[in-house]
This record gives C-alpha cells, structure tokens and sequence, in this order.
C-alpha cells in the first residue's frame, strides 16, 4: 500500500513542492505499552473526523498530499492498525505535520481495547 502511494503522490504532485515523503506504518505489538501480553486489539474510528482532519493538514505549508488507511475491527498480533504517508517540500514542513497527524488520530479518532 505505501509503496503504491508513493508512487502516485511522485507522479501527481508537482516536482517543486515535493522533496520528501514520510512513512508511518502501525503495528499491533505483543505487549501493552507498561509490558503486559495481549492477544491483539479492537480498533474503531471516527471516519468523518479523520477525513476532515487529513483535509486540514493537507493546507499546512509545504504539505503536498497525505495519504492514511487505518484498519478497523478485530486485530490480531502483527496486523497493521495504519498506514500513513506525508508528502512535502522539506523536513521541516513533513516531519512536524506527520507527528500532529498521528497525535490527533491516536488521541482522537481511533479507539483501541486490548485483548488479553
């Protein structure tokens, strides 16, 4: 999938505003954050708040495209919660924009319950 959009987002975008492209991809882990083992997850989001959201940091300066897939329902360990991908001019536009979009959908659009 990142691959893939890579691929789009070089040949849609305008070679001047494009100079890096930044991966995220989310992974169910074995262990809670404090250590404890777990099965895998339930995940569900707020799709209408994470399209508006992608459509907000898409007019930050120097974001050219951004793409993101989260996987809902039933996970288990090793399935990918998302995939995200920034796209801009510099580091210094994408970096920071790909930390508040993953702040704002781990905070608030997906909710996740551990299974144990």
């Amino acid at each position: 999938m990142i691959e893939g959009w890579i691929k789009e987002i070089k040949k849609g975008c305008d070679p001047r505003s494009l100079g890096m492209i930044l991966a995220h991809n989310g992974v169910v882990r074995a262990t809670t954050k404090d250590g404890k083992p777990v099965k895998g997850m339930k995940l569900v989001y707020d799709k209408a708040k994470l399209e508006s959201t992608v459509r907000e940091c898409k007019k930050k300066e120097g974001i050219a495209d951004i793409r993101v897939w989260i996987n809902e329902g039933e996970l288990q360990i090793g399935d990918d919660i998302m995939n995200v991908c920034v796209a801009g001019r510099f580091r210094t536009d994408v970096l920071p924009a790909l930390q508040e979009l993953l702040r704002i959908i781990k905070g608030e659009i997906v909710r996740e319950e551990e299974i144990f």
